[in-house]
């Protein structure tokens, strides 16, 4: 029985879903960020991952910066944004009821089962979608527009 609980909670907790280093997705489902040229100076910034709706958007904001100074833009304005944050990442738990009964020749014979269990599958992503202009000279003074250097500095000094 120990042995059991023990490969249970093994399994349990390599199931859960944790967040990947940032980078790249490797794939369209996968975590990570991905940059759909929109215009020459415009450009739409897609992070998933798992973990807080805040973390996912720093992640996204990074993206940009480091986009931003790719293209020698010292800083962005994000013009669009959409967040997608859905399950919590982990396990969820579940319970179940059922009662049946049947019989067998001269037999007759009825029970009820309870259950209880977890969705292993790690929850759904968070996604958050940021549409940015780059942009040249003096950075204006509105409250969507980000030093580029400066949020790189900040969000990678949490990383």
């Amino acid at each position: 029985m120990k042995r059991l609980l023990i490969a249970a909670a093994t399994a349990f907790l390599a199931a859960c879903a944790t967040a990947a280093p940032y980078g790249p997705a490797g794939g369209p489902a996968d975590q990570g960020w991905t940059v759909q040229p929109i215009q020459s100076n415009r450009f739409r910034v897609t992070y998933r991952g798992h973990g807080s709706p805040t973390r996912v958007r720093d992640y996204a904001l990074l993206r940009a910066a480091e986009l931003s100074l790719e293209h020698g833009a010292p800083w962005f304005r994000v013009e669009n944004e959409w967040i997608d944050a859905g399950y919590p990442a982990g396990a969820q738990p579940s319970l179940g009821v059922s009662a049946g009964s049947g019989r067998f020749g001269g037999y007759r014979s009825s029970g009820v089962g309870v259950g209880v269990g977890a969705n292993l599958s790690g929850g759904e992503a968070t996604v958050t979608v940021i549409e940015i202009t780059l942009g040249s000279g003096p950075r204006p003074d509105e409250r969507d527009t980000f030093d580029a250097a400066d949020v790189q500095r900040t969000i990678r000094a949490r990383l």
